[in-house]
């Protein structure tokens, strides 16, 4: 026979058992006085920074190691699956260095879907991407500076539209990569799954580092993979070549548009946040 719960117990069980943070406002000027602020500024930057140089010395290196003029292996180096390693190792690494200080964004979609989801102020999300473009062109000025001979004969690292594949297409697969990754970035730090899933220890930096990994896979022989507005602008200032600079656009608006799909999605669908204003509102309006 079920044991009888008392209906004060019975409510207990709907509370909530997690808090959201309050939604950052739009325009925060407050931030400006606080080193917090610029010691966040510097973090991305220099994130940013040994993302870039790490990942194009390591495109760089394989091309090299593969280039049929130099008699390699054609089978030599890290292949397509070990650029995709390090892409996704070295942004499981550096946000989990980072995101402590800065939330570890790296990435200008990550936080232009974030200031969508209001989880970061405006002001703080348009300094975040010129740090994170700045430290991208500088990784990637290391990178020509150190193998500047191999730099300008591999393509500098820079992303392009493959041959063979419509600007259509390569803009598909931009923001379908980015939303992948900028929902895993949501679902990873969703407060709602640390109280619920309490359980399951999960690390946040594994996931998106595993979601860039993927992506890599699938989106390298399309246009390089981009995902990532400032690893393609650090890239193409430094390259400087015409089918750089032709194709930036796609590795702009597909990572734009992917983030505000994902953020969308998470907080007004999967969250329920549409449901809940209207609620309020409904609720409001009787009152």
């Amino acid at each position: 026979m079920a044991k009888e719960v008392p209906v004060g117990e019975q409510g207990s069980f709907s509370a909530k058992d997690y808090h959201d943070p309050p939604p950052a406002p739009l325009i925060d000027p407050v931030e400006l006085a606080k080193w917090s602020f610029y010691r966040a500024l510097i973090a991305e930057f220099i994130a940013t920074l040994l993302f870039l140089y790490i990942t194009v010395l390591t495109v760089i290196g394989y091309k090299s190691q593969t280039d049929p003029a130099k008699n390699t292996d054609a089978c030599g180096g890290v292949g397509v699956l070990g650029i995709a390693w390090a892409f996704g190792g070295m942004i499981f690494v550096l946000v989990y260095c980072t995101a402590g200080i800065s939330g570890g964004h790296i990435n200008p979609a990550v936080t232009f879907g974030l200031v969508l989801a209001r989880k970061v102020s405006l002001i703080r999300a348009v300094l975040y991407m010129v740090a994170q473009c700045l430290g991208a062109i500088c990784g990637v000025g290391l990178v020509k500076a150190f193998q500047k001979s191999n730099y300008d004969r591999y393509g500098g690292g820079a992303n392009e539209l493959a041959v063979g594949y419509s600007k259509g297409t390569g803009l598909g697969a931009e923001i379908i990569g980015t939303f992948v990754l900028v929902y895993t970035v949501f679902s990873a730090t969703d407060p709602k799954r640390s109280a619920r899933d309490s359980h399951v220890p999960v690390l946040a930096p594994l996931p998106i580092g595993f979601a860039v990994f993927m992506v890599h896979l699938a989106t390298i022989p399309i246009t390089g993979t981009g995902i990532n507005p400032a690893r393609s602008l650090g890239a193409a200032v430094i390259y400087n070549k015409d089918k750089a600079w032709d194709d930036q656009w796609i590795f702009w608006v597909g990572p734009i548009i992917g983030a505000a799909i994902a953020a969308f999605y998470h907080q007004y669908i999967l969250r329920a946040g549409a449901f809940k204003a209207l609620a309020s509102y409904r609720s409001n309006a009787h009152n």
